[in-house]
């Protein structure tokens, strides 16, 4: 991708302007998540524009972890996310973490104490939140933010040394209680908690707050533009105070919009919540807006990032659609999709006329928009497998597939014309009966004639079985949250988001089908095999169907 060309926005403006004036030699930028659960799309957007735009730049992005909450943080989700920030395509040196600069931020902490800008506060957290008042109401000072800076020194040490209980008390800043923001109604730094950290094990019982965290640790770092989302403005005057206090290096926090989407959520606490009442089958599950999720279903990386980067970057929240999502899934899968045939819904349908002993391999092409992919080879025998909605017993006029006494083409092979059929004890059509043109190989006669249908099949001797799972919209509500009860979006929940096929006929080709392929069963979408398929199993994730209904609502 031409990242170069691909974002231009009112950050990389401040950019420009930033390095044409020689304040920065070379841009460094860094993506911070918390490890508490499993990238989804919305980082996608912000992974994308920091990684994106220090290769815009020829600059570096460094990936963070923001790793100050043990309780709810683990190696699983590190690992998860250097997955898929890699998956992406985006390279970094060693991920660093915020534990790497805890004793830093300790001794920032101390140097704030000296200053005479902080106290350790006996009060607990919920008179803390009574006494930070409200939006048209002062807030009231703790009766402990007087205390001496000898006697703050010594609690935040005895804190340090695990003299006290989780909650006893707090260390916080001494800014101004009566700020019309309420972040600097003096914000707690740090806080008691005697758990077990999964880098640092149990060297600390207390841990940095994320406001006194976030601008030390781009400040460590040397980054230049510290690009966060919008929830952050209201906090940047913080980001900011603390840098002036300390007089240390002070890098620019820039926000921008984050990125919705219909008919998704983008809370890794609610999607938690959706994997531990087994709403979904885990964090991978393909109906998830997680990175891990759309991977396994088969999005391409490249779609994905060519969709955020359609978005743009702005100040206003929005929603995008998952049809504008799914419009860059398919371009990028109808170049680089394998066709096969591919029947989900079979019926046996044979040709009385073929020699019941013969078989044939008919050519197609791997990729009509690709050539260089060549052709394969494609098995063909008396007994084929068509699918249900292919035939129509009495076919209304303007019916073009097949019927009694009409004729189609089978794709890549033969003319054929429907005799009869058979049907079981209570009407249901079980086979049907054909003839062929012997001198319409290819799907051409020779005599000019032409037929209106096409359809695909598979040899039934040949075939190779396969299950497929289809996919709907995980909520039937565009905006999930949107309930007579505040945040009961599980009741929105789409109940048939999936849809199991069991009896799937795949072409002979498929027998060496593989995971790292993208599919197009021809005339059904677009797949690609599960990761948890076999050769003894084969199963297939529809990716998306073949239609594109966002090109058409955007004309």
């Amino acid at each position: 991708m031409n990242y170069k060309e691909l974002i231009n926005n009112f950050i990389t403006d401040t950019i420009d302007k930033d390095l044409e004036s020689g304040k920065h030699k070379i841009i460094i930028t860094r993506f911070p998540p918390e490890p508490n659960g499993y990238l989804h799309i919305g980082h996608a957007k912000s992974i994308c524009l920091n990684f994106g735009i220090a290769l815009k730049y020829d600059g570096i992005c460094n990936l963070r972890f923001d790793d100050t909450n043990p309780e709810k943080e683990n190696i699983e989700y590190v690992n998860s996310i250097v997955k898929d920030v890699r998956w992406l395509g985006f390279k970094f040196d060693e991920p660093l973490y915020a534990s790497d600069y805890f004793d830093m931020m300790y001794d920032y902490a101390v140097q704030l104490i000296k200053l005479g800008k902080a106290y350790v506060d006996d009060q607990d957290a919920k008179t803390i939140k009574e006494f930070r008042g409200t939006l048209t109401e002062h807030g009231t000072n703790s009766p402990f933010r007087d205390r001496t800076i000898e006697e703050n020194l010594i609690l935040f040490q005895n804190m340090k040394d695990g003299k006290y209980k989780d909650g006893e008390k707090v260390l916080r800043a001494k800014i101004d209680m009566h700020s019309p923001n309420m972040n600097m109604r003096d914000p707690v730094l740090y806080r008691i908690l005697h758990a077990h950290h999964h880098r640092t094990k149990n060297k600390w019982c207390i841990y940095p707050m994320y406001d006194w965290a976030h601008g030390l640790e781009d400040s460590i770092e040397n980054i230049t533009h510290s690009i966060c989302t919008l929830e952050f403005e209201d906090h940047r005057p913080l980001y900011d105070w603390f840098l002036k206090q300390l007089k240390i290096y002070h890098p620019q926090q820039i926000e921008f919009s984050r990125l919705n989407l219909e008919y998704t959520i983008m809370s890794k606490r609610h999607l938690k919540l959706l994997v531990d009442e087994n709403h979904v089958s885990n964090w991978d599950d393909p109906r998830m807006p997680t990175i891990s999720g759309l991977r396994r279903k088969g999005y391409p990386p490249d779609a994905i990032k060519e969709f955020i980067y359609s978005l743009g970057v702005g100040k206003n929240d929005g929603y995008a659609s998952i049809e504008h999502l799914e419009y860059f899934v398919r371009k990028y899968l109808n170049k680089n999709s394998k066709r096969i045939m591919a029947v989900l819904d079979p019926v046996k349908l044979i040709i009385d006329n073929y020699d019941e002993n013969k078989f044939e391999e008919v050519e197609a092409k791997n990729n009509p928009e690709d050539d260089s992919l060549g052709f394969r080879k494609v098995s063909f025998s008396k007994e084929l497998y068509i699918e249900k909605d292919d035939f129509m017993e009495d076919a209304p006029r303007k019916y073009f597939r097949l019927s009694i006494g009409k004729e189609v083409r089978l794709l890549h092979a033969y003319y054929i014309t429907c005799t009869h059929v058979e049907k079981d004890s209570s009407g249901v059509v079980k086979k049907i009966h054909c003839r062929y043109d012997s001198k319409t190989r290819g799907g051409w006669s020779e005599d000019g004639r032409k037929v209106k249908g096409t359809i695909h099949w598979v040899s039934a001797r040949h075939s190779i079985n396969a299950k497929v799972k289809v996919y709907d919209k995980l909520f039937n509500k565009m905006n999930p949250y949107d309930s007579d009860q505040k945040n009961d979006f599980i009741n929105n929940l789409n109940q048939n988001s999936l849809k199991h096929i069991n009896n799937v006929k795949l072409e002979s080709s498929m027998i060496n089908s593989l995971k790292s392929e993208y599919y197009q069963f021809v005339r059904k979408g677009y797949f690609k095999m599960d990761k948890d398929s076999d050769k003894d199993n084969l199963v297939f994730n529809q990716i998306v169907n073949l239609r594109d209904s966002w090109k058409k609502h955007t004309k």
